[in-house]
């Protein structure tokens, strides 16, 4: 083993490496550090994932609702079985308001979704402030808890809210399609540190 493979090998501090997948981007190729792939250990503070949904006018076009609405059963389902607490926030017309938790969701419940339709504006501002607030009280009543913020939209709006403090993680998933793209979910990733992907990334 050369001096890169040994120095690949250590890893990172605190975090064991999963030997099967990392030797499986090796390719029998010398150790590097982008082949190491390691475990995800659970924080021990646990984890919260809040989620944002955009309920607004443009959400109905192509679909894009129905879509974020079977994706967020899906994370629902994931968070679930991870046992991490989870929050749905909506956001469309004027507003925003909590749907669900922060809780365990031991269940899919459709009716937390049901009531949810599109319409009117996109006050994403006020969906971030309300998603800051949960994640503050989050975190003063379990400071070691882990905290990801979701926000699923399409990005048609002119609001430019800033980080929420107590987001150790967040993404974007970007339901903005056709030919004339503004751009605005990689702009506001861009300027927040955040990653953007697309459903059908999260989906594959």
């Amino acid at each position: 083993m050369n001096a890169s493979s040994r120095s690949a090998s250590r890893g990172e501090p605190g975090r064991r490496i999963a030997w099967p997948p990392t030797l499986a981007a090796m390719r029998e190729r010398a150790l590097r550090r982008e082949h190491l792939r390691f475990i995800r250990e659970a924080p021990r503070g646990g984890v919260l994932h809040c989620f944002v949904l955009d309920c607004s006018g443009s959400m109905l076009a192509g679909q894009r609702l129905a879509l974020a609405k079977g994706l967020l059963i899906s994370l629902f389902d994931h968070a679930s079985a991870l046992r991490a607490e989870a929050a749905l926030i909506c956001f469309g017309g004027v507003g925003a308001d909590v749907r669900f938790g922060p809780a365990v969701p031991r269940w899919w419940n459709e009716r937390w979704l049901r009531p949810v339709g599109a319409g009117g504006g996109s006050p994403l501002a006020s969906g971030v402030r309300c998603a800051a607030a949960l994640l503050g009280r989050s975190a003063r009543r379990r400071p070691a808890q882990q905290r990801w913020l979701w926000i699923l939209t399409d990005g048609r709006t002119r609001d430019v809210p800033t980080r929420p403090l107590d987001a150790d993680e967040v993404v974007f998933v970007d339901f903005e399609r056709g030919a004339l793209r503004l751009g605005r979910c990689e702009a506001l990733a861009d300027a927040w540190g955040a990653r953007c992907l697309t459903p059908e990334e999260l989906i594959g």
